[in-house]
């Protein structure tokens, strides 16, 4: 039987133990930098050959220049190659995709330098993205979808796609999405290979998508060499339920979030013990018929964790603090319950709402923010792929209306440079 940590708020210790929990983050993060900076460094300084030496070391793949890239006959093949009804559910969820997208798109507050405005923005797509696709412990042709066809939208040239492991769905997904290169490396050196470039990988603009930890770790030290969509790690499930939900949705909903991988987080806050206790005896009633129950079960013992708090109220401040990727809101008025969360990556609402649906066929990207980030973080859509510019024109008497103020300022902070450029075109 699989052990869950469980806390109640009107135990004296909550406070402390739960605290605990969310800086155990932080400290995991701390403990991979050491391991992952050599990677990152070695791919910087030594290219194609410090990648080709990790994905051996690591992965148990030998890939050199010649094989490294994945052909476009290859894609072709593999979309060929998978049954109509597999292609029909790919498509309808890039249809999808595509919709809320271009939606998203038309929402976009786009101000174009070409506009009489004396101050306006011009915005262009970025030039070439890098999109990394998990591929470690399964294949995710969905993350394929949620990352290229976003960035495809947006107007972007070239999505250079990562991804260990060869899986013909992967392939597939990623001719539908039109994605333009396809690299077989995955990983922190993979990340290192698209931030700085190698003999065979172009360097991109950006690194968008999911992946393990040490993933995340390679994307936080190539910050600002090149852009990042977020940090998305490991990923995570919390549930709030209230009498009204239903305890095998939610067993089934922790379970299929635990699947993942040992180190997702599957957790569950509830007004009712009885409905705690309910979800217990779910959870392990369903294990068995999961056919990546190792993996679920490690999950759990390491992961699962059980929270009693007697209002809905206490529920969502505790939600609030651990700003988890997804949000299932199982209570009997879940509008009501939004209107009080500020930090969630996405929020799923009612019995019927799973993130399962969210993860493939919804719409809307299911690359999400993780391990307490969505406090700052929002999910991957369009904004990530496009740039702003600020565009000043102005005609003489209105930068002559402006002089005054501007000179007074430069002078305050003591640019004597500053307010002599503006003098040189009051004086005209």
């Amino acid at each position: 039987m699989v052990t869950w940590k469980k806390l109640k708020t009107t135990d004296v210790d909550f406070e402390t133990r739960f605290e605990q929990m969310v800086r155990e983050k932080e400290r995991l993060i701390a403990d991979l930098e050491s391991v992952v900076r050599p990677i990152v460094q070695g791919v910087k300084e030594k290219g194609d050959q410090a990648l080709f030496e990790y994905t051996k070391r690591f992965d148990g793949t030998s890939v050199d220049e010649r094989s490294i890239r994945v052909s476009c006959d290859d894609l072709e093949e593999a979309y060929q190659c998978i049954t109509i009804e597999e292609r029909d559910a790919l498509s309808l969820a890039a249809d999808r995709i595509e919709q809320f997208h271009r939606k998203q798109f038309q929402q976009c507050s786009i101000a174009d330098a070409c506009s009489d405005a004396s101050v306006s923005e011009a915005v262009r797509p970025l030039q070439r993205v890098g999109v990394y696709v998990p591929g470690g412990k399964a294949a995710y042709p969905s993350s394929v979808l949620m990352t290229a066809i976003p960035a495809r939208v947006a107007g972007v040239k070239e999505v250079i796609m990562v991804s260990p492991g060869s899986s013909p769905y992967v392939l597939a997904a990623a001719h539908i999405a039109g994605v333009s290169q396809v690299y077989r490396v995955g990983g922190a050196q993979a990340v290192a290979a698209l931030a700085y470039g190698t003999e065979s990988i172009p360097r991109v603009d950006k690194v968008v998508g999911p992946g393990n930890r040490y993933v995340e770790t390679a994307k936080r030290l190539v910050f600002g060499v090149v852009g990042l969509d977020m940090l998305a790690g490991p990923s995570e499930v919390l549930i709030i339920a209230d009498d009204s939900g239903v305890p095998a949705f939610a067993a089934a909903d922790l379970i299929a979030q635990a699947e993942h991988d040992e180190d997702a987080v599957p957790a569950l806050i509830a007004t009712d013990e009885q409905f705690l206790a309910a979800v217990e005896r779910e959870v392990q009633a369903q294990l068995p018929q999961t056919v990546r129950r190792e993996i679920a079960e490690r999950s759990i013992e390491k992961n699962g964790l059980m929270i009693y708090t007697p209002t809905l109220k206490n529920a969502v401040e505790l939600a609030n603090r651990i700003a988890p990727e997804h949000l299932e809101l199982m209570v009997s008025m879940p509008r009501n319950v939004l209107k009080g969360i500020t930090a969630a990556g996405a929020v799923f609402l009612g019995n019927y709402s799973p993130v399962a649906v969210g993860d493939y066929v919804a719409g809307p990207s299911h690359v999400l923010p993780t391990a307490g980030t969505a406090r700052f973080f929002s999910p991957l859509g369009i904004n990530d792929f496009l740039r702003r510019m600020s565009v000043i024109a102005f005609s003489k008497d209105e930068f002559m209306g402006l002089v005054p103020g501007a000179l007074r300022l430069a002078r305050l902070e003591g640019l004597d440079a500053h307010a002599r450029a503006l003098e040189k075109r009051s004086a005209q």
